[in-house]
Parts: structure tokens; C-alpha cells; sequence
């Protein structure tokens, strides 16, 4: 609300707040159409709040708009200084088959930083992204897991998810199995644990 009220002219930021709270509500209920419609009206009314940037940008990215997606999360960057979404435009890039960029932008990660799960995200899109570009023994580099714990997060099992699949590429089914029985032992619901195992062989 501070931020909104201090970027939003006081003849807008009622009928802005609203829009956004539609928006936020449909976000929350995974209507990204709808999010979408309410986000891009309160944009209208409120072009710099970050929020409304941030939640057109995801719910594009969603939607599968890329170039939409693309642009206002940049522009959500540029709004707060925030790596958060970086990984998000990184995997946009992949999508819009832009790997300079997709090179850049994880470049631009490693030198400005972020949260863990942040820099796990990166790691898990620049990886897949190494993976799919048939460069294997590069996409370890960046996911290979060190020492394998029980107490780790939830992005830390993504990087291993993303490391088992390399590992099996590169024929090291030893150390694909371990990773895989690990995050299997944390979270046996993971998302594509089955595809992960047929991989593996």
C-alpha cells in the first residue's frame, strides 16, 4: 500500500488498489487470464507500482506471452533492484530461443546475487538450458550437488532433480539414483519423480 499510494495519483489509487487486489485474488486462485486483465488495468492507472509490474509479468510468463512476460519482469527489476524474478526471464529467453541471452542474463545472476532459492532457480533454469543445448559436462558444473544431506530446501531438491537428469546424460547412473532417492526420501510427491526415474533407467 505504501508503495502503490506514493507512485499512484490520488485521483487513481482507489479504483488502482482495487484492480490490484482483483488481480492479486485471481493470482491466488492460479486464474492467470484474469490476473492478467485486472494487473494490466491497474497498470493503466498506476505504470510505475513494481507490484502490478511483477504480477503481469508472472502471470504472462504463465500464459506462455513471452515477449510480454519478458518486459514487464525486466522492468520489475529495474523498478525495485530485485534479482527475485531473473531465473523467470532467464527461462523466457530459453523459450523465445535467445541463448546469448539466456548466457547474459545468468551472468548478470552470478555477478548480482540473490536470495538461495533465487540462485537455486538459476541454476535449475541455466542447467536444463545447458541440457537441452547438448552441453552436458557444462550443466554439471553448474548443478553438481557436493555433499547430499536430508536437511536442505525445497529449491535445493530442484537443483538436484535437474542434476540427476545430467548425471544420467553423462552415464554416471550411480550418482543419478542417489540423487533421485534423495529427493524421493524428502518429498516422495515431488513433481517428476516418475519421468526422472525413467531417465535414469
Amino acid at each position: 500500500m505504501d508503495e502503490i499510494t506514493r507512485v499512484t495519483p490520488k485521483a487513481h489509487l482507489q479504483e488502482a488498489v482495487e484492480a490490484l487486489e482483483r488481480a492479486a485474488a485471481a493470482v491466488s486462485k492460479g486464474n492467470h487470464g484474469k490476473a492478467l486483465q485486472h494487473a494490466q488495468r491497474a497498470k493503466e492507472l498506476s505504470p510505475r507500482d513494481a507490484t502490478i509490474r511483477e504480477i503481469i509479468g508472472l502471470s504472462a510468463y504463465r500464459l506462455g506471452r513471452w515477449e510480454q512476460a519478458l518486459r514487464e519482469l525486466r522492468t520489475f527489476r529495474r523498478l525495485t533492484g530485485e534479482t527475485t524474478h531473473l531465473p523467470v526471464e532467464m527461462d523466457t529467453l530459453r523459450a523465445l530461443e535467445r541463448p546469448k541471452d539466456v548466457e547474459t542474463a545468468w551472468a548478470q545472476l552470478q555477478r548480482l546475487g540473490g536470495s538461495e532459492a533465487t540462485r537455486d532457480e538459476g541454476k535449475v533454469v541455466f542447467a536444463s538450458y545447458l541440457l537441452d543445448s547438448e552441453r552436458a559436462a557444462e550443466a554439471w558444473e553448474v548443478v553438481k550437488p557436493g555433499r547430499i544431506t536430508s536437511d536442505v530446501s525445497e529449491s535445493r531438491h530442484r537443483v538436484w532433480y535437474v542434476a540427476a537428469r545430467v548425471a544420467a546424460r553423462l552415464g554416471d547412473r550411480k550418482t543419478a539414483l542417489q540423487l533421485y532417492e534423495a529427493i524421493t526420501r524428502a518429498d516422495a510427491a515431488f513433481p517428476g519423480l516418475d519421468e526422472l526415474r525413467a531417465a535414469i533407467g
